[in-house]
């Protein structure tokens, strides 16, 4: 038996808007370009993609399940310019094949800098999901699947029953990423991505120089079903924008996803698809996933270079997290979500150097011409914020 567990993640950043050390207002971010990102991305990525989501479950009779994790900041924009996509997810919700993951509101690197302040953030986009949804979640995604022992330990604490981890090849060595494992000295279970055949859809779908491509639903079907022998669930993690936006429709993705539960269920009547919390009730850990140091799902490094990797990096976070505990103490709202919107992991991504066997994939993401207009541009908004605090 092999239990495909599909997990969506879909956020969008506040963008900053152009800011110079003359600017005194406190309009931050770039409220046309966020508008006009997060419509086109509805169109081309989340109102096709949920509707096929959708269509999959009625076909299979709800055979079909997937989950997913929204920041608090994408709902917040889905709501100002396109709440026709927050409907569609209510309607997917109503199936009772979709389930919903825990994170941070505001997609941060918060409990490296400030455990207090990712309580709140993740208090905060649970109260969310609940609001609109109906759900509490049992299961939790970091940050760009940031990952450790000491995030597992934190997050069982908070109550959840399973996190979710890059399956890194460094740390599971011989071992299989398609098992369930505990986390050492915490009773929480981790569910690991299968990179490979993540990244297969995600990044090497359109590309013509694979030597796979064309990815059909039945040639994966087949790889998912050699996982039966040597694993129970094959996690299939990835950005939702990978459906019509990174992969375009043009390139068949759309095509691909309709036809693979069919594909996958036909190669094997044993198969089937289930939530990150169905995959825990069904299957035991087979052993420990020991990471005493920090993972994530970024990069060839599989580290947090992507975020903090240079001293801009490092500087620039540093400096806003100083800022807690004066921009709480103002009791100001307004002050407090503009402090958290540039707590957002891409801010920082902006600021990356790397530029070697990731680097396409930096300036692809990149709105600013070098990371150090980036740096730039988010030290003067901070600068702001400060003053505003004071």
């Amino acid at each position: 038996m092999a239990s495909v567990c599909f997990y969506f993640q879909v956020h969008q950043p506040y963008r900053l808007r152009r800011y110079s050390i003359f600017d005194q207002d406190s309009n931050y971010f770039d409220d046309a370009k966020n508008a006009e990102i997060c419509r086109k991305v509805a169109n081309k990525c989340y109102i096709p993609a949920n509707q096929c989501i959708y269509d999959l479950i009625k076909l299979h009779e709800g055979r079909f399940r997937v989950s997913y994790s929204l920041t608090g900041v994408v709902l917040d924009q889905f709501a100002a310019w396109c709440p026709q996509v927050i409907d569609s997810f209510k309607r997917l919700a109503d199936t009772g094949c979709v389930e919903f993951l825990a994170e941070t509101y505001y997609h941060s690197l918060s409990f490296l800098y400030s455990r207090t302040e990712f309580h709140e953030q993740v208090r905060l986009q649970q109260e969310k999901i609940k609001t609109l949804f109906g759900q509490t979640s049992r299961v939790f995604r970091n940050t760009e699947l940031i990952y450790n022992n000491e995030i597992a330990a934190a997050v069982a604490g908070m109550g959840y029953k399973a996190i979710i981890a890059e399956g890194a090849d460094h740390l599971l060595g011989y071992r299989s990423p398609n098992f369930v494992y505990s986390a050492p000295n915490a009773p929480i279970r981790v569910l690991l991505k299968n990179y490979r055949l993540s990244d297969d859809i995600a990044f090497r779908f359109s590309n013509r120089g694979w030597a796979e491509w064309p990815l059909t639903a039945d040639k994966f079907a087949k790889w998912v079903n050699q996982v039966n022998g040597c694993g129970y669930t094959v996690n299939l993690f990835m950005d939702y924008e990978t459906l019509g936006e990174h992969q375009w429709a043009e390139t068949g993705i759309f095509d691909f996803l309709y036809h693979l539960p069919g594909e996958v269920m036909r190669i094997s009547l044993d198969n089937n698809f289930k939530t990150p919390s169905e995959v825990i009730d069904s299957y035991e850990p087979v052993g420990e996933f020991n990471a005493p140091h920090l993972i994530s799902w970024a990069d060839t490094e599989r580290d947090l270079s992507a975020w903090l990797g240079n001293a801009m990096q490092s500087n620039a976070l540093q400096e806003c997290y100083n800022l807690e505990a004066a921009v709480k103490a103002k009791g100001d709202e307004a002050l407090l979500n503009d402090w958290r919107r540039v707590q957002t992991s891409d801010h920082f991504y902006y600021m990356c150097t790397k530029y070697f066997a990731d680097g396409d994939v930096h300036k692809y993401f990149n709105p600013y011409e070098s990371p150090y207009d980036s740096y730039i541009n988010y030290m003067n908004v901070l600068d702001h914020i400060a003053s505003r605090a004071k």
